[in-house]
């Protein structure tokens, strides 16, 4: 896509300025850091799987959102930022609390076994989300 109609679709709504840089649009993972160990001891590629499944379904869910459709149309300018949680209950915290703030996610559960793994908020500029996410650090 040509990069001066995806800014113009990025500063719809917004008063158009010369120099001024388009909305930053990240979407944050956070995946269980517990399943790569014992007892799960998931391997490396189910995981990002899980990580895969989670951020698809919230893209998918959310694509009529202004943030999503925006961030879909810069298909090179992608940021995605994975944070680790280090259990299921932690994970769980964490979508409650994204539910009670209306902030926009997926919690995905993998089937049949029903087990939560990952949670994927839809394309958000980082300062609206920040505060829910920062205790995770980056998944290792």
């Amino acid at each position: 896509m040509h990069r001066g109609i995806g800014l113009a679709f990025q500063l719809r709504g917004k008063m158009a300025v010369a120099g001024v840089e388009p909305q930053i649009l990240v979407q944050y993972l956070v995946l269980r850091k517990d399943l790569s160990q014992a007892p799960f001891s998931w391997p490396a590629g189910a995981l990002v799987a899980q990580a895969c499944h989670a951020a698809t379904a919230a893209l998918h869910i959310h694509q009529d959102h202004p943030h999503t459709a925006a961030y879909l149309r810069e298909l090179g300018r992608m940021r995605k930022v994975v944070l680790e949680a280090p259990d299921e209950t932690t994970l769980k915290l964490l979508a409650e609390t994204l539910q009670q703030k209306n902030i926009d996610h997926k919690l995905w559960v993998e089937q049949p076994e029903n087990i939560p793994t990952c949670i994927a908020l839809r394309p958000y500029p980082k300062e609206e989300v920040n505060q829910y996410l920062k205790k995770f650090r980056l998944f290792k």
